[in-house]
């Protein structure tokens, strides 16, 4: 099988498994269903994954698409501040149309009990990557705070982000986490600017 076709397929298996995550649920969505809704083999499937729980990672994956596609959309008017919010406005827009929050509760979960690889906090990732980006730029042009480091204001960025959709997910998806996002990421977040 060539290298393109293993991609295609792989990306078959996740875009059914997430499209049935949506419907479904997770714990409601079989194996067979994914099978059945990719169009592939079992053979097919464990080429790629021991088991649905390893699908559970690949959310890191689609988030990482989203960002790369985000940067591009990114004004050169927009200072670094304004950048960071419009990230995190247009991703908590996409996670709240796109996944219950019980399930982000059950990948929040597994990656607290050190089940498999930890793909949230992988520092190479297109998350990381960007948002360190942006503040190291926002600290050499004087608009972000000098008086933390680079990798403390990632950190303080990505621990804000996760308190929300950790609260988003604690009431149930009771109220909208792209609206909430929009107006506490700005008051949390106030002293990042100079």
């Amino acid at each position: 099988m060539c290298k393109e076709n293993r991609k295609d397929m792989k990306s078959r298996i996740i875009d059914a498994a997430w499209k049935l995550f949506r419907e479904k649920g997770y714990e409601n969505t079989t194996l067979d269903n994914i099978l059945e809704e990719a169009g592939i083999a079992k053979g097919s499937f464990y080429y790629y994954f021991k088991g649905k729980g390893d699908l559970l990672a690949t959310w890191s994956d689609i988030l990482d698409e989203k960002y790369t596609a985000l940067e591009k959309e990114l004004k050169p008017e927009m200072d670094s501040f304004q950048k960071l919010l419009f990230l995190n406005s247009e991703v908590h827009a996409m996670i709240e149309g796109m996944i219950a929050p019980q399930l982000i509760g059950s990948m929040y979960a597994e990656q607290l009990q050190g089940k498999g690889y930890r793909h949230l906090l992988d520092t190479n990732r297109m998350y990381f990557r960007l948002i360190m980006k942006i503040i190291e730029e926002g600290q050499r042009s004087g608009e972000l705070t000098g008086e933390m480091t680079v990798s403390e204001l990632v950190r303080a960025y990505v621990m804000t982000e996760r308190a929300i959709v950790t609260d988003w997910c604690l009431t149930g998806g009771a109220y909208s986490l792209a609206e909430y996002s929009r107006k506490m990421m700005p008051l949390l977040l106030r002293f990042f600017r100079k």
